[in-house]
């Protein structure tokens, strides 16, 4: 007889401190009675690649395959990208026009290793994982500069600003 696993819980918050600005992201992971928090930071990049971030690291995190993962964000951006098949759409047409599509690939990877289904939660509304991400993403981004802590580079970010302004000049 299988082990059966139980459900993960994923709850995930992206901040960036102006858009692009310091950024950062927080990650609760939570099986059963284990729990794990994450974050980090980047000196310059966008919130919603904070938010995307965030749902990429709690899943990566996970350490097996085929999971039953019940993810909790408040970002209309990445819940409706799933719920509302514009991630299948992006997928199709080869990510052109896409923003971020260096995290959507990534995602993608990690997503469809796993079962995941998707929950909106409102912002800043009291619920407490999502106050606690949101602490956690504040003070990885935002906080950490404030305290003089120089963060990497979002890559990706810098990659995509680069193309931009290649496409413009």
């Amino acid at each position: 007889m299988d082990n059966v696993r139980p459900a993960i819980k994923l709850y995930t918050d992206g901040a960036s401190s102006g858009n692009p600005g310091p950024g950062g992201y927080g990650v609760i992971l939570r099986c059963g009675t284990l729990e794990k928090e994450m974050s980090g930071g980047f000196s310059r990049t966008t919130n919603n690649r904070m938010e995307l971030l965030a749902v990429i690291v709690g899943l990566e995190a996970i350490k097996w395959e085929n999971a039953v993962v019940e993810v909790y964000s408040d970002s209309s951006y990445v819940v409706k990208a799933i719920n509302e098949g514009w991630l299948s759409n992006w997928e199709r047409k080869g990510w052109k026009k896409v923003k971020n599509p260096d995290l959507w690939q990534r995602f993608i990877k990690v997503y469809k290793q796993h079962r995941v289904s998707f929950h909106w939660l409102k912002g800043h509304a009291g619920h407490p994982e999502n106050e606690r991400c949101d602490a956690l993403a504040v003070a990885a981004g935002a906080g950490a500069v404030a305290a003089g802590v120089e963060l990497p580079l979002d890559e990706g970010y810098e990659k995509l600003i680069d193309e931009q302004d290649n496409i413009l000049l």
